[in-house]
């Protein structure tokens, strides 16, 4: 590392721009894991994924969830490496799961005709929130209205369980898939099955990289960048950004983009310590030991953006627990309502996605592909980009200074 006075990231980030501009790494060539450029420039995990971040929004590079980072090229022949040995998904639609064999997107394998009303499937990582409950009510206003039924199963945030649903819900005769998937460091194989299958699915809040599909997802870059700047008009600096999973989904690092992004326009610097992501939150009551509650107690940060909003009913709890009051000591900005949204009196300020909307495109879209539309559009995939909406309630306040 040359110029040490340079933060760590932006030293990784230099490093990376001058071997590709000197051609030493070549298009469509895999650099490092995060586990090695943690190795190789003895950093943090967190600097190594805010370097990599930064180097694929710039275009250096692009990621591929479960694959790693390569050098910016054609994406549409990035899709098409996977194939090769050393990202080979199954060659064939054979799938093996407790030793029997299943078959997926061969129409005379499903049981469609023994079912009276056709079903299509929805994956999700969990029912334990509004989100959820709203993504269903748009997807049921869709439905409700055309001969499908809806049939839900969630995973547990386990891929493991999400790859056996697929499976199940295929083989059992289900026309099409909604997937929420869950939060890993790889994506679920058996999404390349189905389309290399050219089964209809439509996936939802997410989007992998150099694997084009039919997607609805809301716009995490605008999301993050909207809190930061709505938090810095209200006076505050040390603005954190936390997650409950070390998992660097899309969603979280698009959201943290934003984020840096937002305070870049500010002419602020990037404090890494204020992102909070390298460690699980197990919602098991408020422990003292967690990283989150220390952070909290020392007063590292005068508001939190927490990237659900689970998260931040928990930032909350640990403030009552050490007898911070929200917003006039510790402002809390959460993605996505965690109230029930069914009239004005919550109290927790929010970054919407518009998840009933999300619910209701993906089902527009799973339906369109159902009813043999999509040929008319040159097998274009469909992908919606939602807008994030701020929401303003009691959780947060203008920052006073001393």
């Amino acid at each position: 590392m040359k110029n040490e006075r340079q933060p760590l990231y932006i030293q990784i980030q230099e490093y990376f721009r001058h071997r590709i501009s000197n051609a030493e790494l070549k298009e469509g060539e895999k650099i490092p894991s995060e586990k090695e450029l943690m190795e190789q420039f003895d950093v943090s995990r967190i600097t190594v994924a805010n370097a990599l971040m930064q180097l694929a929004k710039d275009g250096w590079i692009y990621r591929v969830p479960g694959r790693g980072s390569f050098v910016q090229g054609n994406q549409e022949e990035a899709e098409e490496s996977l194939t090769e040995e050393d990202s080979k998904p199954p060659a064939a639609p054979e799938v093996m799961i407790n030793t029997k064999s299943r078959y997926l997107g061969n129409k005379t394998e499903r049981n469609a005709s023994e079912n009276k009303t056709k079903r299509l499937g929805l994956i999700v990582p969990y029912l334990i929130d509004y989100f959820s409950l709203r993504l269903i009510q748009g997807i049921n206003r869709v439905l409700e209205k055309s001969e499908y039924s809806l049939c839900i199963v969630q995973t547990y945030n386990r891929i493991e369980r999400e790859e056996a649903t697929i499976l199940e819900l295929v083989r059992d005769g289900v026309e099409g898939l909604i997937i929420f998937p869950c939060d890993t460091e790889t994506y679920n194989e058996e999404v390349l099955t189905l389309k290399q299958n050219k089964y209809p699915f439509v996936l939802i809040d997410r989007y992998f990289h150099g694997v084009e599909t039919n997607s609805v997802r809301c716009d995490g870059l605008v999301g993050g960048e909207m809190a930061v700047d709505y938090l810095w008009n209200l006076g505050h600096r040390d603005i954190a950004i936390c997650s409950d999973s070390p998992f660097p989904t899309i969603t979280v690092e698009d959201r943290i983009s934003g984020y840096m992004e937002g305070l870049k326009q500010k002419g602020a610097l990037i404090n890494p310590s204020l992102i909070l992501t390298d460690f699980f939150v197990e919602y098991k009551g408020v422990d003292p030991e967690h990283p989150l509650y220390r952070f909290i107690k020392n007063r590292m940060a005068t508001a939190f953006i927490t990237l659900n909003s689970r998260l931040g009913l928990h930032l909350m709890a640990i403030c009552r627990e050490l007898g911070l009051r929200v917003p006039e000591d510790i402002s809390i900005l959460t993605f996505d309502d965690p109230s029930p949204g069914t009239d004005e009196s919550g109290f927790v300020s929010y970054i919407s996605q518009s998840e009933d909307l999300m619910g209701e495109e993906a089902a527009r879209i799973l339906t369109t592909l159902l009813a043999g539309k999509a040929a008319e559009q040159d097998h274009k995939y469909h992908k919606i980009l939602l807008q994030p909406k701020l929401v303003e309630r009691q959780s947060t306040a203008k920052y006073l200074r001393n």
